[in-house]
């Protein structure tokens, strides 16, 4: 009995916490579309590919990002890294409420909010939030890192927090 009441409290707990990882869980981007960049013999083309999110702890804030995609028989077998290069913009499309925890975060303090494999293991594309107080401006940052050696490319953009209409 008591060995039950146990299990039931551990899988209550790994329950919670799978839940609060949700919930704190990078933003998930959705295709907007793609063009060809290099024509490939086998399996599909390069391809520049852009994808939008919504800021999973600011609404009324939504990202673009475009990025390379390797084609190819590796691309195809899902073996490819794709490049480092990667473009972002950032736009207000609706009103804004910092929440508390961004507001009141320390000046260099930043927060992932999106993050994608670009290789099978370990490559990441990542934008990280950072809130700029004396601009009253979000700032996005996106960059490529690896477990072992990163990539200096890496693009900016900034939304003002202003009244929406």
């Amino acid at each position: 009995m008591k060995e039950s009441r146990t299990m039931h409290r551990l899988f209550l707990l790994a329950a919670l916490l799978i839940g609060i990882g949700a919930l704190a869980a990078p933003a998930k981007a959705e295709e907007i579309g793609c063009v060809d960049s290099a024509f490939q013999w086998i399996g599909p083309n390069h391809k520049i590919c852009i994808e939008a999110f919504d800021d999973p702890e600011v609404a009324g804030v939504s990202c673009h990002i475009s990025r390379a995609r390797t084609g190819g028989l590796k691309g195809w077998v899902g073996l490819a890294e794709d490049t480092s290069d990667a473009s972002i913009a950032c736009r207000q499309t609706g009103p804004i409420t910092l929440s508390k925890k961004i507001a009141e975060s320390d000046p260099g303090e930043g927060e992932t909010v999106f993050r994608e494999s670009r290789s099978i293991i370990f490559k990441k594309l990542q934008v990280v939030r950072f809130y700029d107080k004396k601009r009253n401006t979000l700032v996005y940052l996106t960059y490529s890192d690896r477990l072992i050696e990163g990539s200096p490319q890496n693009a900016v953009t900034s939304v003002p927090i202003m009244p929406w209409r």
